[in-house]
């Protein structure tokens, strides 16, 4: 049975101004190395103002196979490369979400730059203002941010394609493979993704990873950078979940700080 039988309707009467919009195009941008071997992306059927429509999916049970190939398919998606780090999809600019809070999406000279200003420091800013996370732990991150930003942890990796919010839950296994959904799509680092499916579990994870090392050709220690590339989805959770997250945020930032 085909997994695009039929089309599903997402809608929010809140949504503003080009959410759905950015959706789509991420959708589109991930969804062009599919031709290539990446990963398979949720068939954008039509947008909106207040919606869009995708293809309706039918999961199934997760298989080691599925994993494996999912693993080897994201490395060519983020092969497929992106003009800058904080490069927005192609048909988007300007600012995006990851699910309902907004950040930011300027290209930036390097990895560690974007990512303390645009993707850490902005959700521990919300997260002090709404008293999630007190200022002793936001100078714990701070310092980590300060670190990221003068390049400590660049690599020579060039710009990736990546889903941007990759946790479980926007993986959806089908009897024809794993297909992705909700992106929050940027230019940023490889490790960004496999971090997120980390930090909240996913069927067949240490196959996916150990596919998508061998697959992308990562440097050896890669796995003590994974806390790393959590920081931001824990500081997005501080934000809007609360202490209990500001708690992993900033044990996880100790490590680096």
């Amino acid at each position: 049975m085909s997994t695009a039988s039929a089309h599903h309707r997402k809608s929010w009467a809140a949504a503003p101004a080009g959410f759905y919009e950015a959706e789509a195009a991420g959708l589109r941008w991930l969804g062009e190395a599919q031709p290539h071997g990446g990963a398979r992306v949720v068939e954008v059927r039509g947008v909106g103002a207040d919606h869009i429509d995708l293809a309706r999916l039918h999961p199934a049970r997760p298989t080691a196979d599925a994993a494996e190939a999912l693993g080897r398919e994201l490395a060519v998606t983020h092969g497929m490369g992106a003009p800058a780090f904080g490069s927005p999809p192609a048909g988007w600019a300007g600012d995006a979400w990851i699910g309902r809070q907004q950040q930011s999406n300027e290209p930036t000279a390097t990895w560690g730059l974007f990512y303390a200003e645009q993707r850490v420091r902005p959700f521990v800013r919300r997260a002090l203002d709404r008293g999630h996370l007190d200022a002793s732990g936001a100078g714990v991150v701070d310092r980590v941010c300060d670190r990221l930003a003068s390049g400590d942890f660049d690599d020579a990796r060039p710009p990736a394609r990546i889903h941007g919010d990759l946790w479980s839950g926007n993986v959806v296994f089908t009897a024809d493979g794993a297909v992705l959904i909700d992106p929050a799509a940027h230019g940023g680092h490889g490790l960004t993704d496999l971090a997120m499916l980390a930090l909240f579990g996913c069927p067949g994870l240490g196959r996916i990873s150990a596919a998508y090392e061998e697959a992308a050709g990562l440097a050896p220690g890669w796995r003590e950078l994974v806390e790393l590339h959590q920081l931001h989805p824990l500081a997005v959770h501080a934000s809007s979940h609360g202490p209990a997250y500001a708690v992993q945020l900033v044990e996880a930032s100790r490590t680096f700080a």
